[in-house]
């Protein structure tokens, strides 16, 4: 199977630059996990009819959201956190919304296999979301992921808008401190990896100028000023079954380029 994340920053936007419906034609991924999609499903005038759409959109329109689309019929779609999870890590509006409906978490039930679509909070540029990162965020979509690896393995997928090691954005020492590349944000990753899940690109590619995300300003993209904050990590059992892991870099329409796995 090819399986493929991809935060679109707009899925309006990127379709109507005619980018989206011949990607999916060029690269026929099994399944397709969306992030800031900025939509509601009536709102999509996509047609891909071969796949199965499920969305989770936010309460505020034309914001955030993440989409799986599908050739394989899910047994079971989940949206969210669940209520226990709400409740333990106090997920709640920390001023700038409530990440719990802001249409964040996707997870499809594939029978052998949940697959979790993700589109992490960000910090801010004045740092002012890292408490909601570092105390309620991050350790409940750990603990939603553990939960669920109870019951059968876990690909989990996204932007984790957090750039792992030095070798995952392009200026390191400069960014030092900022979000994105804080100790508090770096160790939600370094949490998961501990628990069990492997970061699957770094299974195949090791060092730096790999990278997802790139910012409008000072032509950053065509000079590879980036950062990789995109990911798909799998339960440590299916990691034998991961074949490849890639990122499309000459895939363009979003501040973001799609990356994936074929397992």
């Amino acid at each position: 199977m090819k399986l493929i994340s991809w935060n679109v920053n707009g899925i309006r936007a990127v379709h109507r630059k005619e980018l989206f419906v011949p990607f999916v034609k060029k690269h026929r991924p099994d399944i397709i996990c969306l992030q800031e999609t900025k939509a509601e499903e009536h709102q999509s005038e996509i047609d891909l009819p071969d796949y199965e759409e499920y969305w989770n959109s936010a309460e505020k329109k034309g914001y955030s959201g993440t989409a799986i689309f599908t050739k394989m019929k899910p047994k079971a779609i989940l949206l969210d956190f669940p209520p226990e999870i709400v409740k333990k890590y106090k997920i709640k509006d920390d001023g700038y919304g409530d990440p719990n409906r802001e249409g964040r978490v996707i997870v499809a039930d594939f029978g052998d296999f949940y697959l979790a679509n993700v589109y992490t909070p960000n910090a801010k540029d004045d740092l002012s979301r890292i408490p909601l990162r570092e105390k309620q965020w991050d350790p409940a979509f750990l603990a939603y992921m553990k939960k669920l690896e109870k019951k059968k393995p876990v690909i989990f997928c996204g932007d984790l808008n957090v750039a792992h090691t030095e070798d995952d954005l392009a200026r390191p020492k400069q960014n030092e401190g900022n979000k994105g590349y804080t100790k508090e944000e770096r160790a939600g990753i370094e949490a998961y990896i501990k628990a069990g899940f492997v970061d699957t690109f770094r299974m195949f590619t090791k060092g730096n100028g790999h990278y997802s995300w790139w910012s409008h300003w000072a032509n950053a993209r065509a000079r590879n000023v980036g950062w990789r904050i995109d990911y798909f990590f799998v339960s440590n059992k299916l990691s034998s079954k991961v074949k490849k892991a890639f990122i499309l870099s000459d895939i363009y329409g979003s501040d973001h380029c799609p990356v994936g796995i074929e397992i």
